[in-house]
């Protein structure tokens, strides 16, 4: 077993879930129907359940410290978040974007998990991409329908799928352990991942009035697998943590 490898995994899809979730959180009691209100505010307690769910496992199985300490006293350089998921929420089309983007791309990475030959991220992955598949559903049905009614609906959902599409690319950043990874059966690798998103987003997406920008020639914003981060994360990291750090040794 390879050690730093699976902890560089673990981390990166504990990070990108634990920083979702509190974002998700922020349209608790803002959605722009009672509907959405009530699915981003649940898909945010999904998403922090699946974190703790990936630090328990560093925690337990590869001797790092205890979940709480690891989602909520790190500084912004020591997350491994892509840097997709720090962003603020912006207008509900920007979020929805995001959604549709991310979770496509995570779906895919609990599939391949599912089959990991590290027999902790397996089982982990087999129980929760049922609920992520959820997720998806609940993305592209939202974006099916808006992204082919009006033309104002359109033009916002294509301006943030333009803006976002950099960032989006981001989170198939390669980690140092890439080769290992695959090698290892552990993971199927970015690439791979990527290229199953790619086809799946152009399915939907072909049904819709939106274009995709060509992903051949987009740059991808890159570092945030390796604590290169927007000044957002920090401040989203400050609020998160407020409560805990007032008594870090509190019991609730």
């Amino acid at each position: 077993m390879n050690a730093p490898a699976l902890k560089d995994l673990l981390f990166k899809l504990a990070d990108d879930q634990l920083v979702l979730g509190h974002r998700n959180s922020e349209w608790t009691g803002l959605g722009p129907i009672l509907e959405e209100d009530i699915a981003f505010s649940s898909m945010a307690q999904d998403k922090i359940g699946h974190s703790l769910a990936f630090y328990t496992l560093l925690h337990e199985e590869l001797g790092e410290q205890d979940p709480d300490t690891l989602a909520f006293t790190r500084p912004a350089t020591e997350f491994h978040n892509s840097q997709l998921v720090e962003l603020p929420n912006g207008e509900y089309d920007f979020s929805l974007i995001r959604h549709f983007l991310y979770d496509n791309a995570e779906i895919i990475r609990f599939e391949s998990l599912s089959q990991s030959s590290y027999t902790p991220v397996a089982k982990v992955a087999t129980k929760l991409k049922g609920e992520i598949k959820y997720h998806v559903l609940h993305a592209n049905t939202w974006l099916t329908n808006l992204g082919s009614s009006t033309e104002e609906a359109i033009l916002r959902l294509q301006s943030s799928l333009n803006e976002l599409l950099p960032y989006a690319l981001g989170m198939f950043e390669q980690s140092k352990y890439e080769a290992e990874l695959i090698a290892d059966g552990i993971y199927s690798g970015e690439e791979a991942i990527k290229t199953e998103w790619l086809k799946r987003i152009k399915n939907v997406l072909a049904k819709t009035d939106l274009q995709l920008p060509d992903p051949d020639t987009t740059a991808p914003v890159l570092g945030g697998r390796y604590g290169t981060h927007t000044p957002h994360l920090q401040a989203l990291i400050d609020e998160m943590s407020e409560v805990f750090k007032c008594d870090p040794g509190a019991e609730w």
